[in-house]
């Protein structure tokens, strides 16, 4: 038990290991890109196919639990096989990682590929920095995987075509909407049958349900040691639970087709007064402003937190898993987000085809279209098998012609989570360059409770947020312009109003402020791009 609760909370450390910036074992020249192999190893590569390629991706924390590198993945192992291409992997450091980022784009030191987030960095800007490459012709040409795919499905080639026209990314991709619902609200459902209390559906379900875990002892130490609800401004971002009530996100949205930002309205107000008052009742942890993910898993395997937003396979279903035999009666269920009354409805972020990450391909790259033709091997039927399944014989096997995972992955010996076993052989339980495998999903979240959450999280409004690639290159500039310091100001602000330290009583003071800092500029800017969008 000792070495599977390690096991979790080792995750971000080991990702902190990673030796100044990125780690890998393979060669490259002065000029960051993978050096030619000799003559006498490039027998087996297939000449569509690099030789070698430098590959720079943020490693997954549940990989990084049994992984030095992706290298040591059975997923690359077998795709080295298949293409004969060695890849030197560097994986930035997880602390800074936007910081590492930013330096990588300044100084133009790019590897031949670079996966990201590439939504929120600007690509059109990217490409005409001549950072990296616009891939238009390029999937045509030489990605006949990718290039039918969005033939065949041409709502995912208008959400990884850019403003200006540009495809700039191998995208991660998921076509059924409830593979990508995967974060939302989470109770101890054994607490709730401690205190006789039914699942929360509102605002005022929720505080009464978090009073009862504060006074009413039930973790059974005899001490009021609970956390009712674990706050975190990421989980905010990530669904808006609680703030969705009040028909706002935390940052831009649309109503009907108006651009508006959530921290600017009048309702905004009512969530920080509502945060404000939990905090000063001990309903939500009061250091959460220094609490990380790593104290909130210590909480929630220690039987002392009973609420959370989080993720339904590395969250949920990590920490039922690791609890099954220490508390069998230990079980967390996943709950609608709540609206302000009695059948009414939350907004929460919609379920995107397309997260926005993906695989681009630097401008020095020596081979381009090489390592297009590897990139889009993932969207392969051979492929999209090793991507999501991983090693045949290992993590999964054919069963009536289809690929099942084997009990290494779903009830694994060594007592890893489900997503940390399968991270060791494939991608699918974090995203990558391939399609998500509908049934793949479903295999990995087997558990009723998973999905029976995710069914739970659809249930929200997903109808407000604004679609990805909006901005044109000039009005990404100025929009990262604007935001740097208005976002600073705001998240220090709404960490002031919630602990107390500022009065709401300034909420119209703060607004000014917002608008002081450029704010109704970057609506009008955002205002601008989904007016072209709606028009196209």
């Amino acid at each position: 038990m000792i070495k599977r609760y390690a096991a979790l909370l080792s995750a971000a450390a080991l990702l902190g290991c990673l030796t100044a910036g990125c780690r890998s074992d393979g060669r490259e020249d002065a000029g960051g890109h993978a050096a030619s192999r000799p003559q006498s190893e490039r027998s087996s590569v297939d000449a569509r196919y690099p030789a070698s390629m430098t590959y720079w991706v943020p490693m997954d924390q549940d990989a990084a639990v049994t992984l030095r590198d992706y290298g040591e993945m059975g997923l690359y192992k077998q795709l080295e096989k298949a293409t004969g291409t060695r890849v030197k992997f560097q994986h930035p450091e997880a602390a800074g990682f936007g910081e590492q980022f930013s330096l990588m784009m300044a100084t133009g030191a790019l590897p031949d590929a670079v996966y990201t987030n590439w939504t929120e960095n600007y690509p059109d800007k990217a490409i005409k920095d001549g950072k990296i490459l616009r891939l238009n012709e390029m999937i045509e040409k030489y990605a006949p995987n990718l290039s039918r795919l969005l033939k065949e499905k041409p709502y995912v080639k208008k959400a990884i075509t850019s403003a200006e026209g540009n495809i700039y990314m191998f995208p991660a991709i998921g076509d059924d909407p409830q593979i990508f619902v995967y974060h939302g609200l989470m109770v101890r459902k054994d607490w709730l049958d401690r205190l006789n209390l039914q699942p929360p559906l509102t605002i005022d379900d929720w505080e009464r349900m978090l009073t009862a875990f504060r006074d009413g002892d039930p973790n059974g130490n005899g001490k009021r040691d609970e956390i009712p609800f674990f706050y975190r401004q990421t989980d905010m971002e990530s669904s808006y639970p609680f703030i969705g009530a009040y028909g706002i996100t935390t940052g831009m949205y649309h109503d009907g087709a108006t651009v508006k930002y959530g921290p600017m309205q009048p309702a905004f107000k009512s969530y920080l007064a509502l945060m404000n008052k939990w905090y000063e009742t001990g309903l939500i942890d009061r250091d959460y402003l220094t609490s990380d993910t790593k104290v909130r898993d210590g909480l929630m395997l220690g039987d002392r937190l009973g609420s959370m937003a989080g993720w339904a396979g590395s969250n949920m279903g990590a920490y039922m898993q690791l609890k099954k035999d220490g508390n069998p009666a230990f079980k967390l269920i996943g709950v609608p987000f709540p609206a302000l009354q009695a059948g009414g409805t939350a907004l929460s972020k919609p379920a995107p085809l397309v997260t926005g990450q993906g695989s681009a391909i630097s401008a020095s790259a020596r081979h381009p279209e090489q390592i297009a033709a590897w990139l889009d091997y993932g969207y392969s039927p051979e492929g999209s098998v090793l991507y999501n399944f991983g090693v045949e014989g290992e993590s999964y096997t054919l069963v009536n012609g289809k690929p099942k995972y084997t009990d290494l992955i779903l009830h694994n010996p060594n007592g890893l989570s489900i997503s940390q076993a399968l991270a060791a052989y494939a991608l699918q339980a974090s995203a990558g360059p391939f399609a998500s495998d509908v049934e793949a999903d479903r295999q990995w979240h087997a558990d009723p409770e998973q999905a029976e959450a995710m069914s739970a999280w659809m249930q929200a409004d997903h109808s407000k947020e604004l679609p990805a690639s909006l901005l044109q290159a000039e009005e990404q500039e100025k929009y990262a312009y604007i935001m740097t310091d208005l976002n600073t100001y705001k998240d220090e602000m709404v960490n002031k109003f919630i602990m107390g330290a500022e009065s709401l009583d300034g909420f119209e003071d703060f607004r000014r402020k917002l608008v002081q800092l450029g704010i109704e500029e970057a609506v009008a800017i955002y205002q601008t791009a989904y007016d072209r969008y709606l028009e196209r």
